[in-house]
This record gives structure tokens, sequence and C-alpha cells, in this order.
């Protein structure tokens, strides 16, 4: 797969691996998260709402037979919000709006069924966004550790200099405004 934003792409040439071709792909699977080669989220986020909304089938059954609030809480945290929050750092900051409230409709949906407040998607993945940078700070050998630097003050960190929304809605300059709020 080739990611290239250029306005005017150069050929490429075909590549081979042991006398063997690659074959160019438009996007693949990695790690559980469907990667396209123009960095949109959609077929991962309708992948995402499919397995959620097969989930939400148990969450229903669950109720109509009488489960406390209480482990319809606990089973929706541990079975939908984990598929809704797979990955989510890294393709949230980049979703369109319509899949951001495609996804909130199915907290809703899980709201409905368990008759208690859930968290939105919006405020699970300010938390995750959080905890990572953190991680991230805390480990010196990670890559991107030098990505945060605190100012000379000591107690905010340097914004990055973006051009693009594209990088502007990433994970970085994301967890940086949020470490620094």
């Amino acid at each position: 797969m080739v990611v290239d934003f250029r306005k005017h792409p150069s050929l490429l040439h075909p590549l081979t691996i042991s006398h063997s071709p690659v074959s160019k792909v438009d996007s693949f699977k990695f790690l559980g998260s469907i990667i396209s080669q123009d960095l949109k989220w959609e077929s991962n986020i309708n992948a995402i709402l499919k397995k959620a909304q097969q989930r939400m089938y148990f969450l229903r059954q669950l109720r109509k037979h009488g489960l406390p609030q209480e482990l319809l809480v606990t089973f929706y945290t541990a079975v939908v919000e984990s598929i809704l929050c797979s990955s989510v750092t890294v393709w949230f900051g980049a979703a369109t709006q319509q899949d951001k409230h495609r996804l909130q409709r199915t907290i809703r949906s899980a709201e409905k069924i368990i008759g208690a407040p859930l968290p939105s998607l919006q405020d699970l993945y300010i938390g995750r966004s959080r905890k990572r940078a953190e991680n991230i700070i805390k480990d010196p050998s990670h890559p991107a550790h030098t990505l945060f630097d605190l100012l000379p003050s000591g107690r905010r960190y340097r914004s990055l200099r973006t051009k693009t929304t594209r990088h502007k809605n990433s994970f970085f300059p994301t967890a940086i405004t949020l470490l620094n709020s």
C-alpha cells in the first residue's frame, strides 16, 4: 500500500522481494484496524459498528432475561465498549463527524437498553489519549518520547507545529493539548 498525498506523486516501480512481486492494495488490516491508502477510517469504523451491533444483541438478551443494571454496564464495558474503543487514539481524530455520530448512536442505544448513562466516545477518546501520552512521557525508550518537550517553566508541553488538518487532528498534537489543559 502506498500512502502519498503529494499533488504530483512520482511513478513507483513494482516492488519485488526474493524475486516475488509484491501486490499493491488500497487497504489492509493491521492489528485489527483497517488502514486505507487515503488514511480515511470509514471502512474501519464500518467494521467496528458491525461488530458492536452484533454484540448489542447479547446485551439486549441479557436485559430481557433480567440481569441487574450493574452487570449490564460491566458487560457493555467489556464486550461493546472494548470494540468501539479499539485503536481509538489512532482513528478518532481523523474520523468524520458523520462517523462519530454513528458510533455515538450505538452508545446511546446501549444507554437505553441498560437504563444508565455511559461515557461518550469523545470522553473515552480523551481519557485514553491522555493515558497513552502519560505512558509515553514516562518511558524514555519510546520512539515518540522526544515529541513531548516541556517548556522552560516545566509545567506545560511545547505545542507541535502543524501545517495540515490531517496532522493537527492526529494523536500527538491532540495529546499535548490534553496534557496542557
